[in-house]
């Protein structure tokens, strides 16, 4: 049975500025659509590039039904494969991250370069191609010290989003960082959901008491209001530009990505319990003390927090229709001592408090929307625009995908 009509239809008499029916967040086969239509089409968020700083460092991620296995080759330049055997379609790489001189296949030894040409294959016969037979590649660009892939066959354009996001990186200097701490937690939740809560403040003061030390539950610092910055907003802009920061609210035309340099509550300097610096060895060059946090998403995958003494990288990824993995990333300066320039407990306790209460939250979402009494309800314009702007950009994007030329090809 064809369900797309179903999908279209849902989406066509949706209540704007209203959560989704129930499907959206419960369906097996909306889930599998969402990832046909957007994460397997879309540019998505993996690593910071100092995770792999050295020849041979690889790292895997998985996304839907792909593994995908991102290496640093012996020229430096980081690529992505999908991590198959081009023999018998084995896994190559079967842990996390690791560093090997070549990319070998546990099965049957097949040998691949960090190039994923294919250098070796035992007994192949006179006929056999060995340049016919190297790892298929996936699309893979580097901004600022982050790492993007797109599983596609034709990847959407890359420059417009890294020749608008470079001039707020670069002063993080994320290329000279190192990952100072990981979680991965699982969230019993829809990907929706997980985004959802992200996109408000709504929920901070009743939830995230840790975080409300620094980070203002104001609406206009996660929300998504007019292109006119309030007073309060624009002077901070305006004083972080003025000593080279690139600050100003910027997000693009069809909503996928947003960056704005934010201030954190008064005299705050960092995501710590007493709201000074988390590091002494700075990352970045960032010449104000207080110039808030950066904040960056890019749908599907992250959001980001880099502020003047460390940054935090987050990233979504959808397991089953109830089900997201969140990882979050502590980054400082490559240079800084464990114990001497931080403690890894100062560092993480804020946002693994709020990522475990956000957890939480999420959770209790999702039950409420599991009931079939569930029925969406309406986002308060002034809390909630952020997430209005989310659910808007997700219905536009599945659309697209769902097309009637979709249709018509089925």
């Amino acid at each position: 049975m064809n369900t797309t009509p179903n999908m279209l239809s849902l989406l066509n008499t949706r209540k704007p500025n209203h959560s989704l029916e129930r499907p959206f967040y419960t369906d097996p086969e909306i889930f599998a659509a969402d990832l046909e239509n957007i994460h397997y089409r879309e540019w998505l968020f993996a690593i910071p590039s100092c995770e792999i700083p050295k020849t041979g460092n690889f790292v895997t991620y998985k996304v839907g039904e792909y593994s995908v296995v991102i290496v640093r080759g012996a020229d430096q330049q980081i690529r992505a494969f999908h991590n198959t055997c081009r023999h018998r379609g084995s896994v190559i790489c079967k842990v996390a991250k690791g560093t090997a001189p070549k990319l070998v296949c546990p099965y049957h030894q097949w040998t691949y370069e960090l190039d994923g040409s294919l250098l070796w294959a035992r007994d192949m016969g006179p006929e056999f191609d060995p340049s016919q037979h190297g790892l298929k590649t996936v699309h893979c660009r580097t901004v600022a010290g982050l790492v993007y892939i797109c599983l596609a066959d034709d990847a959407p354009d890359f420059e417009e989003f890294k020749s608008v996001a470079e001039p707020y990186l670069q002063s993080h200097d994320l290329e000279n960082a190192k990952v100072a701490f990981e979680s991965t937690i699982i969230e019993n939740g829809n990907w929706k959901l997980v985004w959802e809560n992200n996109r408000e403040c709504y929920h901070c003061g009743g939830n995230h008491p840790a975080l409300c030390r620094t980070y203002s539950d104001d609406p206009s610092i996660t929300g998504v209001e007019g292109d006119e910055a309030p007073e309060h907003l624009q002077a901070h802009f305006d004083r972080c530009e003025a000593v080279g920061l690139t600050s100003k609210f910027h997000i693009n035309q069809d909503g996928q990505y947003r960056l704005a340099r934010m201030p954190l509550k008064d005299g705050a300097q960092s995501y710590t319990m007493d709201t000074k610096p988390a590091v002494t060895k700075p990352l970045g060059r960032i010449a104000l003390p207080d110039a808030g946090a950066l904040v960056k998403f890019h749908y599907p995958t992250t959001w980001n927090h880099f502020l003047p003494d460390h940054s935090i990288v987050f990233r979504v990824t959808p397991v089953s229709p109830t089900e997201t993995e969140v990882t979050t990333k502590w980054l400082v300066n490559k240079d800084a001592v464990e114990g001497v320039d931080y403690d890894i407990k100062r560092l993480t306790e804020v946002w693994e408090a709020t990522n475990d209460e956000d957890r939480r939250v999420v959770e209790d979402n999702q039950q409420g929307i599991n009931s079939p009494i569930y029925e969406p309800g309406p986002y308060s314009p002034t809390q909630e625009s952020g997430v209005i702007q989310f659910v808007d950009w997700y219905c536009k994007t599945l659309q697209k995908g769902l097309s009637p030329i979709t249709l018509a090809a089925e």
